[in-house]
């Protein structure tokens, strides 16, 4: 263990239980998740009220308005399932929409944004289907709504996370574009008074208490074809907006089979495309032609070599990630060890690569993990893309719209261009690691182009220097990329990495910014590791976040 963050590293929770653990990035949700788990229910009831909790406390992050992924495991079949329950752009958002009104680049915020179908609670509720048909749940849907409600209606205090991210949105001398408050509903609902709320300050959302009241009674239809999508609709509609009842009708979550390569004598999971899981899966592929252990936990070796692999992996993803029911995606040779090698070989142990075009410069997202008693586990994640999305609350519905579909490209030679109906590429990926089959390590993060970086950080130190998930959450990270603001990328390194490996680093063509400490542009990662011979599961939460990890 890198002697550096020892210190830091001892004194945080390494939470072990054996009957179940959930782990999430704010408190609350993770105590709705645990509550489920301690009545009967199993992993995915877990991370459904987990998540549904998530979409009232975490707003900045999630909401109902927003899209999930699923990796399921089934203890019973020993098989995994995943579930893409991301939203399709609308029949009239196509790149003429948009450049007939002078827009050359879909924005960020704003009723243009806001140009995809939710597709969040159509993951609930086919997760829940799943749940009844397949693991027998007795737990009633209404109940998984039951904490979040009570958080929606009676209020919750303000999270640190939150009135961060708040404040940076309405802040006046910011950037112009993201002063939310010039939208009039986000205002309403998120600066009572015309005051944003603090830390510690109660916030209650009673017209999402309605929304979400409307959904645990009569179902996720009542979101897709009822009076909440006819709400939203209209809403849209009266501001020149792109989805209609047709489109939140016609959609729907997807079953999808997880895709793998080996790390180690490990099977790494992801989702495939439209998410970025190939990528994560990629930068694992890479590195496992590396003795990453002989280069000890913590040097410039280290990072260089995660840096360089993750430059390569983005390579791929910007060339070829997009909807695979509209482009063609190699994905068996790009995830093949052949390919695999050939990209380790082109990394220089002494000199950095080139700088790849400028990434996206952020990405909101929540990820939990739940693991039960029997064995079943889930990685779930949950955004609406940038910080607090469009910014556009549907007028008395209290759903916060996504942006997700501001990452489409108005080139119509862009692989991931923006066509109706078709899902944009998702920088989400919940992943699994499986030892002979069965869940080994469940684990995510937030981060838009992060969470690869994080993953490969948590698999790593993990698997090669055998840290606990708490120690590998904890130590310090990295983030190869760009922030709001940047022109170009570059390597931001936590101030606890030691100032010798940052300078080798840089003497190797590495641009290096020095950041704070538990920083979280770093993004909210978490972990549950399953260790069958012992009995135990451990978990790990983030001290970058408001998050728990909890079992019992």
């Amino acid at each position: 263990m890198n002697t550096s963050y020892c210190a830091t590293v001892s004194q945080s929770t390494n939470p072990i239980a054996t009957h179940g653990m959930v782990t999430s990035p704010n408190h609350l949700a993770t105590q709705a998740g645990l509550d489920i788990l301690r009545r009967g229910g199993n992993a995915v009831d877990a991370a459904i009220a987990a998540a549904v909790s998530l979409a009232v406390v975490y707003p900045h992050m999630c909401t109902p308005g927003g899209d999930n992924f699923w990796l399921i495991y089934n203890a019973k079949t020993g098989e995994l399932l995943g579930l893409n329950a991301s939203g399709r752009a609308g029949k009239k958002a196509d790149i003429d929409f948009y450049t007939v009104r002078g827009v050359k680049k879909i924005p960020a915020h704003g009723y243009l944004a806001a140009n995809t179908v939710p597709g969040a609670v159509s993951g609930w509720d086919e997760a829940y289907r799943f749940s009844k048909t397949a693991l027998g749940t007795a737990i009633p849907w209404k109940a998984l709504f039951a904490s979040a409600l009570s958080y929606a209606v009676e209020g919750f205090p303000v999270s640190t996370s939150f009135a961060r991210w708040l404040a940076i949105n309405t802040d006046t001398e910011g950037l112009a574009t993201r002063r939310l408050q010039r939208f009039p509903e986000f205002a309403r609902v998120f600066m009572k008074d015309g005051r944003r709320p603090s830390v510690g300050d109660i916030f209650r959302q009673p017209d999402l208490a309605r929304t979400l009241e409307k959904i645990a009674e009569k179902g996720a239809a009542e979101f897709y074809t009822g009076s909440i999508a006819e709400r939203i609709t209209d809403d849209l509609a009266e501001h020149d907006g792109l989805l209609s009842l047709e489109d939140f009708a016609a959609h729907k979550a997807d079953w999808v089979t997880p895709i793998h390569v080996d790390y180690r004598d490990l099977t790494a999971c992801n989702l495939p495309p439209n998410t970025q899981g190939m990528t994560s899966l990629e930068l694992l592929n890479i590195l496992n032609n590396f003795d990453i252990n002989a280069m000890g936990e913590g040097s410039a070796d280290y990072y260089h070599v995660l840096i360089e692999a993750t430059k390569e992996a983005l390579i791929d993803r910007d060339l070829y990630l997009s909807d695979p029911d509209f482009v063609s995606i190699p994905l068996d040779e790009l995830l093949s060890k052949e390919h695999g090698k050939a990209q380790a070989a082109r990394i220089r142990m002494d000199r950095a690569a080139g700088p790849l075009s400028p990434l996206d410069p952020k990405g909101d997202t929540v990820w939990l993990g739940v693991v039960d008693g029997d064995g079943n586990a889930v990685s779930l994640i949950q955004s609406i893309y940038h910080d607090f999305g469009s910014g556009i609350v549907a007028k008395d519905t209290g759903v916060l719209l996504q942006n997700r579909g501001s990452f489409f490209s108005l080139d119509p030679a862009h692989v991931n261009c923006l066509m109706p109906g078709k899902r944009t590429l998702h920088t989400l990926n919940p992943a699994m690691l499986l030892k002979n089959g069965r869940p080994f390590l469940v684990y995510g993060t937030m981060g838009g182009e992060g969470q690869p970086q994080t993953q490969a950080a948590i698999v790593t130190r993990v698997v090669d220097f055998g840290l606990t998930p708490q120690e590998a959450v904890t130590a310090p990270r990295w983030l190869y990329g760009r922030t709001w603001g940047s022109t170009s990328n570059n390597v931001k390194l936590e101030g606890r990495i030691p100032a010798a490996v940052a300078e080798e680093l840089a003497r190797r063509g590495h641009p290096v910014q020095n950041v704070q400490d538990y920083t979280d542009i770093m993004g909210h990662a978490g972990a549950i590791l399953v260790n069958p011979e012992k009995g135990i599961l451990q978990g790990a939460s983030d001290p970058r976040s408001d998050g728990l990890a909890a079992g019992y």
